[in-house]
């Protein structure tokens, strides 16, 4: 081919590309990640261009769509494809994204990963001993994860860092782009990387706290600019997500009142929750949201729990047996517990990087929350890390958590709702 030629070919191509809303390969790419959304598994790219990245499913072409424009605090656009289930090579910008496996056998569980900056409450951001998430982040990424579930609160940067804290200064705050990049996007790029993601919607994820960010980048549902608080709206229906003989059902509880039960989140939650079940059907069933409903972090007294009123009037006698498991976070520690009553088993990892739950009782056994009283348990109060849960079947798994460093602080081994942990 004369060059002449190769110029008016590169030149058609380049005309395609643009004509089709594909980009050149190689446009400005800053993240780029797979997860579960309302259209089942999805990739997602953030790039500075006004431009989408290029796909390729396949080896085939295809064009990623504009989740979200540029707009006040967020100059980045970000981008997303549907993928299907049956695929095998997924690349952005011939980078390879790690597919997801069928059967997970191997699952991460981290939330509460980011730094803490709310009036005089000023964690030590520019410490890594004081917000170890990129540590954590890091380190669980080497241990190969099949799928990571993000339990909530990626965004805590609400407030200035107090004058002369070296320890935070420096820090952006608020609802944009820079804190969402400092909280989780850069210290947790290579876990993003590592596996598929199940996002879930934390408390601080709310519309008026970090929702806006959560909404343009992460929300599994679609983003509209236009509704909402540009863009952020209230909780919608869970998702189902099949797991290889496990359905994983992962809600938003964002919002559900946990001072007092509020008849209409109350009511509103029955109902999605009962149409989730519905759908799952028989066979093993998880739940996944951020707000615990039976478990304690010790604010209420050592005997006393204070956990979330508005759920357990929602949920306290209408959850199937078939259903095995709670996977929250909320309260930042390390804990697993069963009960007295027949419900599902709590896990709890919200150790990731927030200021972690201090109080938290060591043996949790005895302690009534809403009604429902621990029989058996584990808690491991103030210390950073992760957790994860293994499978040897449908029923049975290890469940283990770590410290920000991968070694071991508890490990319980789970057969459908019974739990013996040491």
């Amino acid at each position: 081919m004369t060059r002449s030629c190769a110029a008016v070919v590169g030149l058609a191509l380049f005309a395609l590309s643009f004509w089709s809303g594909i980009a050149p390969a190689h446009a400005a790419l800053l993240y780029h990640w797979l997860q579960y959304s309302e259209n089942g598994l999805e990739a997602r790219a953030i790039s500075t261009d006004q431009q989408c990245p290029a796909a390729h499913i396949d080896g085939t072409l295809m064009a990623m769509s504009v989740r979200s424009k540029p707009g006040e605090g967020y100059p980045i656009t970000v981008c997303a494809v549907p993928v299907p289930l049956s695929a095998h090579d997924v690349r952005i910008n011939d980078i390879p994204l790690t597919m997801p496996k069928q059967k997970p056998m191997r699952i991460l569980v981290i939330g509460d990963t980011g730094c803490r900056l709310k009036g005089k409450v000023a964690q030590a951001c520019n410490d890594i001993a004081q917000w170890p998430f990129r540590v954590g982040a890091d380190i669980s990424a080497e241990l190969k994860p099949d799928l990571v579930i993000h339990v909530g609160d990626y965004h805590y940067r609400e407030t200035p860092c107090p004058l002369d804290n070296k320890g935070c200064a420096g820090s952006a705050y608020g609802d944009n782009w820079d804190v969402w990049q400092s909280d989780f996007f850069v210290p947790g790029e290579s876990l993003l990387n590592s596996a598929p993601w199940v996002m879930v919607r934390g408390n601080h994820e709310e519309c008026d706290r970090g929702g806006k960010g959560w909404a343009r980048t992460l929300d599994p549902y679609e983003w509209r600019e236009e509704t909402g608080v540009q863009g952020c709206l209230g909780p919608a229906r869970p998702l189902l997500i099949d797991l290889g003989g496990i359905k994983l059902i992962a809600a938003d509880v964002s919002t559900a009142d946990e001072e007092k039960a509020n008849a209409k989140q109350a009511a509103w939650y029955r109902d999605v929750f009962t149409s989730a079940f519905k759908q799952a059907g028989e066979g093993p069933v998880w739940l996944t949201f951020h707000r615990p409903i039976w478990a304690t972090d010790g604010s209420s007294g050592p005997n006393l729990g204070g956990d979330n009123k508005t759920l357990a009037a929602a949920l306290a006698d209408a959850i199937p047996t078939n259903v095995q498991l709670i996977i929250s976070g909320h309260h930042h520690v390390f804990e697993a517990m069963n009960y007295e009553q027949d419900l599902p088993i709590q896990l709890v990892s919200g150790h990731g990087g927030d200021e972690l739950a201090m109080n938290v009782p060591k043996n949790p056994v005895g302690i009534v929350v809403n009604g429902m009283t621990i029989k058996a348990g584990i808690t491991r109060p103030g210390i950073f890390g992760f957790s994860l849960l293994e499978r040897q079947s449908d029923q049975k798994w290890i469940y283990t958590g770590y410290d920000i460093h991968a070694r071991p602080i508890g490990i319980c081994d789970i057969d459908g709702r019974t739990m013996a942990c040491h």
